[in-house]
């Protein structure tokens, strides 16, 4: 069974849950709460130099790390994992995008408004870039889900989960998407389907 090293209110962590609700895989959950330095012990640093979550231990002692990896490594040979090469490859286009365009903006500010106390003192400086490149990143969406129920192949897949993970929190960090429409109605596909899980979902829920 795998064991994921997780943080609960993390985007990146949620998404490789949301991943393994989906396709209704056991696994061990262990939190890891960044903020309290769990993930730079010298215990989890020799698992992942990176000192990040999630981490997931496909076998023992063997451990993949950083989100959109573990997610192709999960969702390998199923649905959520497009298999032509064409759509594979927007698959992987798209999560490029949410790793450089809206995790780094939606993401951080997301960290840093919404889970680190005083962060908005903190990170002032960076408030208008993360706002100004978030909403871009919220208009190259809104302009895809226009014309598209989802991101690739017209189902639900993996760049699905990963672009899910940070903009269903957008409005938690100051983003306001009344003026996004399509992924509103995107969002709203996406809680509606029989896998789907919230953030706040815990594996061990599943059995009470």
């Amino acid at each position: 069974m795998y064991t994921l090293y997780s943080m609960q209110k993390s985007g990146n962590s949620y998404k490789v849950r949301l991943a393994l609700a989906q396709l209704g895989i056991p696994y061990n959950c262990v939190e890891v709460d960044i903020l309290q330095g769990q993930s730079r012990t010298p215990e989890f640093l020799a698992k992942n130099p990176n000192g990040q979550v999630p981490l997931l231990e496909v076998a023992p002692g063997r451990h993949l790390a950083e989100s959109n990896a573990i997610l192709w490594y999960v969702a390998g040979g199923t649905a959520l994992a497009p298999e032509d090469r064409i759509e594979r490859a927007e698959a992987l286009q798209w999560m490029f995008f949410e790793q450089h365009s809206l995790e780094p903006n939606i993401g951080s500010a997301y960290f840093w408004l919404s889970l680190v106390k005083g962060g908005r003192d903190l990170q002032s400086h960076a408030l208008e870039d993360w706002m100004e490149n978030g909403y871009h990143a919220l208009r190259v969406m809104e302009s895809h889900l226009t014309k598209h129920d989802y991101f690739v192949d017209g189902r639900l897949t993996i760049a699905d989960i990963a672009l899910y993970a940070y903009t269903h929190v957008a409005d938690q960090c100051d983003f306001d998407l009344r003026g996004f429409p399509a992924v509103r109605a995107w969002l709203d596909r996406i809680a509606a389907d029989p896998g789907y899980v919230p953030m706040d979902w815990q594996p061990q829920m599943a059995a009470e």
